[in-house]
């Protein structure tokens, strides 16, 4: 087996580690699980990081588990939280499971016929039958109080630290995964999990039940973690002005996702493009290089962008998402920015100054002086408007326009916009009523 380990640390994957964890790797194929909570219908990009370490697992021989919490999910996992969950309904918890299931079916073939073909499983399957009375003799006997108390997610709640202490519900949870562990330990031969940095106190219960719960048997389990990701300046990362980053076009445009990679920093554009693309040791270490030579070229935002999101997205996405930022930041043609749909155009020009004219007067037709003064306010007077027309300075929807000209139906885009440009970064919205 090559050494998934010495890829995953040169890239800034390892945080923690159980001893033998890496010789078991190196030994043989190992079945290895991650979880996913579903408290949405999505995942955002901090899910990004258990999604690519699956996907590595996969490329190094490894038979990777994805397991969406439909059991865990209703009680709510309480680490890092200050404060108890509100609990799903199950038509709201069926609803986000399937919608997981879904978002990770893209990045791992489930239905593959390969020896180390990626597993999708949810814990519901197991946990629905299963007696209060049945889990409290069977699983509950087995781990102390003690035990469970020890951990930091518990200690901070209890001690009044984070919120206002913790319900038994939540108590419970790391009881259930590491019941899950065991689950999946028993019946598919599963020897590690691996999760964030802030999950090692819930994989370690799990090793620490498989060991309780076969004693004499085959008890061998492993954990590892990986750091959570931070930006450079301490900020939280995944988030953008609109607040999550998603992984899916309903919930975050493949332009605003393209946008916020392309928008990083060069310090974290150096950590991230390691951590988030599959890009070997050489082709990283070439491409930092020539960054540091010229920064203002940003050659790293523009591969870190590209990467991340042609394997969130697709090839063709990330086209259109290249195609629309050359629309606000490059040399667009009129046909490109006509080639948009109506969400995009707005996302693109969201913050930009807008006014409202009704269809029957562009339909009747409307001098551009008429367009520039009157009917928006874009420019201050009729003879600013001449001004700039005469100084060529003035483009409806990318294409240079005199004072003769009229706007009308053929320039619509999508049927509702029109957009007035002055100079290079000067923009107005017209929308059609």
């Amino acid at each position: 087996m090559k050494n998934l380990i010495t890829e995953l640390q040169w890239r800034g994957l390892v945080h923690d580690m159980m001893p033998g964890t890496e010789e078991q790797l190196l030994k043989e194929s190992t079945s290895t699980y991650i979880g996913f909570d579903p408290t949405s219908d999505s995942l955002h990009i901090g899910s990004l990081v258990p999604i690519i370490l699956l996907v590595h697992l996969k490329n190094f021989g490894h038979k990777p588990f994805a397991l969406v919490g439909g059991a865990t999910g209703m009680i709510g996992d309480p680490t890092g939280k200050s404060d108890e969950r509100n609990l799903l309904d199950e038509e709201t918890l069926a609803k986000n499971v399937e919608g997981i299931k879904k978002l990770l079916s893209k990045f791992l073939d489930f239905n593959s016929n390969e020896a180390n073909a990626p597993i999708l499983v949810n814990n519901y399957d197991w946990m629905k039958n299963f007696t209060f009375i049945d889990f409290a003799r069977n699983v509950g006997k087995r781990i102390t109080v003690n035990y469970m108390m020890a951990k930091d997610s518990v200690k901070k709640r209890l001690s009044g630290e984070a919120g206002d202490g913790m319900s038994f519900t939540e108590f419970t949870y790391q009881l259930i995964q590491g019941y899950d562990f065991y689950h999946l330990h028993k019946t598919h031969n599963c020897l590690l999990q691996m999760g964030g940095s802030d999950q090692w106190g819930n994989i370690t219960t799990g090793t620490e039940l498989i060991r309780r719960m076969n004693p004499e048997g085959n008890n061998k389990a492993f954990a590892m973690t990986c750091p959570l990701i931070t930006k450079a300046d301490g900020s939280k990362f995944g988030k953008s002005e609109g607040g999550n980053v998603w992984l899916t076009a309903d919930k975050t445009s493949v332009y605003k996702f393209y946008q916020f990679w392309l928008n990083t920093s060069d310090e974290d554009a150096e950590k991230y493009i390691k951590i988030f693309t599959f890009l070997d040791k050489e082709t990283i270490e070439a491409l930092i290089e020539e960054h540091k030579q010229a920064p203002h070229l940003r050659v790293l935002q523009r591969k870190l962008a590209e990467e991340v999101t042609t394997f969130v997205h697709s090839k063709e996405a990330l086209e259109k998402a290249i195609s629309a930022s050359n629309i606000l930041f490059g040399n667009s043609t009129s046909e490109e920015l006509k080639g948009l749909d109506a969400e995009t155009f707005l996302e693109i020009f969201e913050g930009v100054p807008q006014a409202e004219i009704s269809r029957s007067e562009v339909e009747t037709g409307i001098n551009i002086v008429d367009i520039l003064n009157t009917k928006t306010g874009f420019l201050k007077s009729n003879g600013e408007a001449r001004r700039a027309l005469t100084e060529n300075s003035i483009a409806v929807n990318k294409e240079k326009v005199t004072e003769e000209y009229s706007v009308s139906n053929k320039d619509l885009i999508n049927n509702q916009f029109i957009l007035l440009q002055r100079g290079k970064k000067n923009y107005f919205v017209i929308k059609i009523q």
